[in-house]
């Protein structure tokens, strides 16, 4: 149940529905699973990856650089938030194989002009939080000083066209602003309410499995807020997601032991994922059998 002190915390109802969903075991013909994600042309050792965090220099003097840098020693997936593009071009610099998230700046100037830096950082995919338009009293939303807007199906389009890389959208939350993103021809989405942007929010997880049946497998989807653990990270899978996002599980790891600490996050959520898979005769992460789970 939601904290008494905000009866409508959707963060707190976010990590109540993961810890209602129960896991039966299937041990009979079971084999040793694979964590292995393929994703955009390249592989990974696991499906749990960074969140599209920023401004992680109260954890680390080196922030985003030094949790890429454990990102890159777990053969994971990294993904960048809002930051200039130095710190994008040190990310880039460790090797990590990193996705760019972009603001939805009110000037479409400004997020051209990130695409194409992502681009030539070489990230593997670029995309938008379009969940950063308004702030939570119905204005739009300034962050650092920047403004931002809502942006349009056909603005999304012409972001989708000045890429030739994967384009994805964050911050998708219903079956409506998924058939959009499909409209517009982009090749992810992000599940997430982005901690909790408005009270009552619907859980990732709950809303998932309608998501994933009108996607497909066309595009790639992935699920934040709240993946704490291995745990959250079987749970989503098996219920579509083909990867998660863990965000503020790292920062205290970071904190006390840089990139490091990042490193043995990512493994040891990853490990607890193997021995998931291994419990209940899911050989990898795309043969999951949802039906392990039992939904409250």
């Amino acid at each position: 149940m939601a904290d008494n002190a905000n009866p409508g915390d959707s963060t707190q109802f976010t990590r109540d529905y993961f810890d209602s969903i129960l896991v039966e075991m299937r041990h009979i013909d079971s084999v040793l699973p694979s964590t292995k994600l393929e994703l955009y042309g390249e592989t990974f050792s696991t499906p749990v990856m960074l969140a599209a965090l920023s401004h992680l220099q109260s954890c680390h003097p080196e922030g985003m650089v030094e949790a890429a840098r454990g990102i890159k020693a777990a053969d994971a997936v990294m993904w960048a938030g809002m930051g200039d593009d130095a710190e994008l071009e040190a990310i880039t610099a460790t090797g990590a194989r990193t996705i760019k998230i972009i603001k939805p700046y009110a000037d479409n100037k400004d997020i051209f002009k990130k695409i194409e830096h992502a681009e030539k950082c070489g990230c593997i995919a670029v995309g938008m939080d379009v969940d950063h338009a308004f702030n939570r009293k119905g204005n739009y939303d300034v962050i650092h000083d920047l403004k931002m807007r809502p942006k349009s199906l056909d603005e999304i389009r012409e972001f989708v066209k000045a890429t030739k890389l994967p384009f994805i959208i964050k911050g998708v939350l219903s079956v409506h602003d998924t058939y959009k993103c499909l409209d517009a021809g982009v090749r992810g989405i992000v599940v997430s309410h982005h901690h909790g942007h408005i009270d009552y929010a619907l859980p990732p997880l709950y809303i998932l499995p309608a998501i994933a049946k009108i996607v497909r497998k066309q595009i790639s989807i992935f699920v934040d807020c709240s993946i704490d653990r291995g745990m959250d990270a079987f749970k989503a899978l098996a219920l579509g997601a083909d990867a998660v996002s863990a965000g503020r599980i790292i920062m205290e790891p970071l904190r006390a032991e840089g990139a490091e600490g990042v490193r043995k996050t990512i493994v040891g959520m990853t490990e607890e994922l193997a021995g998931a898979m291994a419990a209940t005769n899911s050989p990898d992460i795309r043969h999951i059998d949802p039906s392990v789970l039992w939904l409250p």
